[in-house]
């Protein structure tokens, strides 16, 4: 089967999934839970397919797009190694507004690929285990309808051949979280955490379309192709200040859809969806959409706007995973552990690495939705609790989502020889590089990672010993036990691959050499290059082995202190809530920034919808509307008093205006 119709296969299965659902299926949950993982999971065999079939060995080197006279950009450079050769560009024309023509198509190379295998092979694993958790949900047809709709919404993204398609179903990914964080709408909560979800992404959006415009207008075009094309032969655009504009407000759409400063807000009020949206937008789709698109724009970012990315992923790097520890609900814990490593990709992105921005994010899919599973496991088996301090002791109890969330655990702290420990310390280990080449200031880059990966020790560790370890802490915990098959299976397989997928960097090619590790050789030459030489500059400046062992010991460190100061606690609840409550308030509210943002909207926001209330009653609806309405009336009753049918009266009109015409003549 050509590509073009195998990826048109891929993105619409998830749509005829929904559709059929939604017209047939809606009470009949079983069925449509059916339908839905079926969809997902032919998605995920024809992605291999697609990906394994068009690859082409002797495409492995991206063709410098650019004059011969000319060499690259190093930027563009950097682009070229990651995204490889085009494998398809196709398109077609949809709507035309005057001088632009909407298209719809696929640009298609080893970025798009990478993303297509990760999405579809752990949303249809996530969508399997929905099946177990939400078992006995009366409402268990309209969310896989919902899950179908996402897919199919976060496949659009990653196929997209130009940005105002990529920003159709950008919207439509946010839709889909709003419809399935409000699951369960007979609660206040959902209902207020999906409109949270909601509003703070239409702020990034808003700055993102206006990107999208302007981007058009200075280049001529959104088609992606025909913009790397622009770039590689012109890269003096990118030094102009309206580029960096266009740069910073494309950005607004990764600030948003991944949750970053300062519209990080939404993500951990998002739990109140059921738990496999949680894995969904967590681990594979909806926030890891923002990374993808700084990836696949990489070429249109100037300097400023890279430099402004990896001080603000940095930073969320460090303060998010400090708040984590202010958490007792289990799936806030893991939702700042997001926004941490969310953090570390931006980094990467900033540092000029986004090769490695997309490791980690292909690393953080596996271990990320292992833990998000493994706590709907918990959760399902301790009657929706969520309070880590009212479990306790379930290893023995549940043996196998202990031991896989063991090994995402494992994963998530970067210890050697798991995946997260090669994507994530090549990130800390490129920030180092950054201040050793270009100054001491960056060296503040590699301070705030290098806090991050101490907080994210420290609150992991927290996580498994109060969770897995010990004594029951309730009646639930005690009469735990494991989850069904359904839910165990995406267990497994996802908590095998928090051990070994990142041992694609070991260049293990099987398959005839289609297949390196895990990956297919297309999707892996993403980052393995990048990956092998990062190692290779870091050894010859003598940096390697001095910053593997920092790495393990900021790890080792966080661990034996997360020991100390937890797992030998005694205490009901968290230790340092009882040792020094100002402390965790502190970390528990955040930064206060929905503190702020709420006197925002009451005391500033209000006023001003106040004012602009009163001045469209008193200008526009009473001057503009009332006004003119009443003066039209007056001067319509006016002329029917002197429409009486008297025939004196017109004579007397026919004089007055006589005399007023002699009047105005004689002038």
């Amino acid at each position: 089967m050509e590509l073009p119709k195998v990826l048109s296969l891929i993105l619409l299965l998830p749509l005829a999934s929904a559709v059929v659902i939604a017209l047939f299926l809606r009470k009949r949950g079983n069925l449509a839970a059916l339908v839905s993982i079926m969809a997902g999971f032919m998605v995920m065999g024809l992605s291999v397919y697609a990906i394994l079939h068009s690859f082409d060995p002797a495409r492995l080197v991206y063709p410098a797009n650019t004059p011969a006279t000319a060499l690259p950009s190093p930027a563009m450079q950097t682009w070229q190694q990651m995204a490889g050769p085009t494998w398809l560009d196709f398109s077609r024309h949809w709507l035309q507004f005057g001088n632009y023509v909407f298209s719809m198509g696929f640009h298609f190379n080893n970025l798009s690929a990478l993303m297509l295998l990760v999405v579809s092979f752990v949303a249809s694993w996530i969508q399997l285990f929905s099946a177990g958790y939400m078992a006995d949900d009366e409402g268990k047809g309209r969310f896989f309808g919902g899950l179908s709709i996402f897919m199919f919404s976060m496949l659009g993204i990653v196929l997209a051949d130009n940005l105002v398609m990529l920003f159709v179903f950008w919207e439509l990914v946010g839709f889909s979280s709003y419809m399935l964080i409000a699951h369960y709408y007979k609660t206040d909560f959902a209902n207020m955490a999906s409109k949270k979800a909601f509003i703070v992404n239409r702020i990034g959006d808003f700055g993102f379309l206006l990107g999208i415009i302007w981007c058009w207008d200075h280049y001529g075009t959104v088609r992606l192709s025909e913009l790397e094309n622009i770039i590689g032969f012109h890269p003096g655009l990118l030094n102009s200040a309206t580029a960096v504009k266009i740069g910073l407000l494309l950005t607004c759409g990764f600030i948003g859809k991944s949750a970053q400063f300062p519209l990080q807000v939404w993500l951990t009020d998002a739990m109140a969806g059921p738990t496999p949206v949680s894995a969904l937008i967590h681990a594979a789709t909806m926030v890891a959409a923002g990374v993808y698109f700084l990836a696949r724009v990489f070429f249109l970012l100037p300097p400023e706007t890279l430099h402004w990315i990896m001080w603000a992923g940095a930073a969320m790097t460090a303060c998010a995973g400090l708040w984590a520890l202010g958490q007792t609900d289990i799936k806030k814990t893991l939702a700042y552990s997001t926004l941490s490593h969310l953090g570390y990709m931006a980094t990467a992105v900033g540092l000029g690495y986004p090769q490695l921005a997309m490791f980690h994010l292909a690393m953080h899919a596996c271990f990320k939705a292992t833990l998000f599973l493994g706590s709907g496991s918990v959760i399902h088996a301790c009657h929706h609790e969520q309070d880590i301090y009212k479990m306790g002791g379930l290893l023995k109890k549940m043996p196998v989502t202990g031991l896989t969330f063991l090994l995402a655990s494992l994963a998530n702290c970067a210890v050697p020889f798991f995946s997260g420990a090669y994507s994530k310390d090549s990130i800390i280990s490129a920030a180092f590089l950054k201040g050793h080449d270009e100054g001491v200031v960056y060296y503040g880059v590699y301070a705030l990672v290098l806090i991050g990966a101490l907080c994210t020790a420290l609150y992991t560790c927290r996580l498994y010993s109060v969770v897995f370890l010990g004594k029951s802490r309730s009646d639930d915990a005690g009469h735990a036990h494991e989850s069904s098959a359904s839910m165990t299976i995406p267990l497994v397989v996802l908590g095998l691959l928090s051990l070994g997928a990142g041992w694609v960097v070991y260049d293990w090619k099987w398959a005839g050499g289609l297949m390196n590790g895990v990956f297919p050789v297309g999707c892996a030459q993403v980052f393995v290059s990048a990956f092998a030489g990062l190692s290779q500059t870091l050894e010859e400046k003598g940096l390697g082995h001095s910053l593997e062992i920092t790495n393990i010991l900021v790890i080792l460190a966080g661990l034996f202190a997360a020991y100390v100061f937890y797992g030998r606690s005694q205490t009901a609840g968290d230790p340092l809530a009882a040792k020094s409550p100002r402390a965790f308030r502190t970390l528990e509210r955040h930064g206060w920034f929905d503190d702020v943002y709420d006197w925002y909207v009451a005391h500033v926001q209000q006023r001003i919808c106040d004012i602009a209330g009163a001045l469209d009653v008193l200008v526009i609806k009473f001057a503009g509307g009332w006004g003119t309405a009443g003066a039209t009336g007056l001067f319509g009753a006016a002329l029917r008093r002197a429409t009486v049918g008297s025939i004196h009266a017109y004579v007397y009109w026919f004089l007055a205006g006589v005399l007023l015409f002699w009047f105005f003549a004689m002038r």
